[in-house]
């Protein structure tokens, strides 16, 4: 049984940080701080099923903010944190670079600062139970070949400014870990999706389009293949590293679950197909329209989660089609949530062109 510990959380109201907000308050003891900036994908909605909770609270504040975040560790006194604040989209990246090397690069450096104080403040017992657990991706790795997965001994070869923004930010923490002490936890994981997913990636964006009708636009030929990790396994991941994960160690979170992009899309459309049928009686599939190629888009991720399993115990639930499923029902039943979305700053437009 683990004792309740108080948790910090980083990036708590976007889409990874809330599934595992919800996670930790509906299914754990632990009290949860929230921490987040509320830049266009947080959205605190996303937290409403748990806002009542006494166990949890929120505080608007930008990790690149030192002063506000030492005020916070000061008072909250953190067992965890859980550092899942970023900006995390390739297109954006592109059109963007700026904001990436801010908030992923020098937040995540003021967020270290911080943390090395508070802990060097600690008595040596909470010293030892602390852990500051890094959330990154596997785009760090660059791409793969037809054959082979990403390890936790995969070297890094960051290919955009989002990725190379992210590998800097696992440099930092590993470097706070051998230079300063600072116990420290990595994962880096596969493409999420499910519930609450902001509407600029592709199950999402390709849901709604196709229910409002308009053309799905595929990147190439829809040939390059990822690897999908449905976002509750993803946080029950995270939950067993920081609970029981060897401190200075990095995790590899995967989905068994490769697909091409064009196989992602098709099957978006064939649950529709089955959910809410086009009036016409003609299938989505006929939306799809190929356009011209991402800048630079990496051919193939895969993930070799063998450590995770090994160590921790933890394997995904969901298959890809039975995760793929439960996300478009949850989007076909809440349409005020992603439409209040779409009536402020996003509305579905192609990023990563501006380049």
């Amino acid at each position: 049984m683990i004792a309740a510990k108080r948790i910090l959380v980083t990036g708590g109201a976007g889409f990874i940080g809330s599934a595992l907000v919800r996670h930790l308050i509906e299914t754990t003891a632990h009290d949860v701080l929230v921490v987040d900036a509320l830049t266009y994908a947080g959205n605190l909605s996303s937290l409403d099923a748990v806002s009542q909770s006494a166990r949890y609270r929120f505080a608007r504040a930008d990790i690149c903010d030192g002063a506000a975040i030492h005020a916070l560790l000061e008072t909250y006194q953190p067992d965890v944190i859980t550092h899942l604040a970023a900006e995390s989209h390739v297109d954006r990246s592109l059109d963007g670079p700026g904001a990436f090397i801010q908030t992923n690069l020098v937040g995540t450096f003021a967020l270290l600062q911080a943390t090395l104080g508070y802990w060097r403040g600690l008595d040596p017992a909470r010293q030892a139970a602390f852990r500051f657990h890094h959330i990154s991706t596997d785009e760090v790795f660059g791409a793969l070949g037809d054959t082979g997965a990403f390890t936790e001994t995969t070297p890094y070869d960051p290919r955009s400014p989002y990725s190379a923004s992210k590998a800097g930010s696992d440099h930092l923490v590993r470097a706070w870990h051998h230079s300063f002490g600072l116990p420290v936890l990595i994962t880096n994981c596969s493409n999420n999706y499910g519930p609450y997913h902001f509407p600029e990636k592709l199950i999402p964006l390709m849901t709604i389009k196709a229910l409002a009708g308009e053309k799905l636009p595929v990147y190439g030929a829809g040939t390059n293949i990822r690897d999908w990790l449905y976002v509750d396994d993803h946080v029950r991941a995270l939950v067993a590293v920081f609970e029981r994960g060897r401190v200075g160690e990095s995790y590899m979170v995967g989905g068994n679950s490769e697909r091409t992009n064009l196989a992602v899309v098709h099957t978006i459309c064939d649950t529709l197909d089955q959910l809410r049928a086009r009036a016409d009686g003609q299938s989505y599939r006929t939306q799809i329209h190929f356009v011209a190629d991402r800048p630079g888009h990496d051919f193939r991720y895969a993930i070799d989660a063998s450590k995770l399993r090994t160590e921790l115990g933890w394997a995904p639930r969901e298959t890809f089609e039975s995760g793929i499923a439960k996300t478009i029902q949850w989007y076909l039943d809440h349409e005020v949530w992603w439409c209040d979305i779409l009536s402020g700053s996003y509305r579905g437009e192609r990023l990563g062109l501006a380049a």
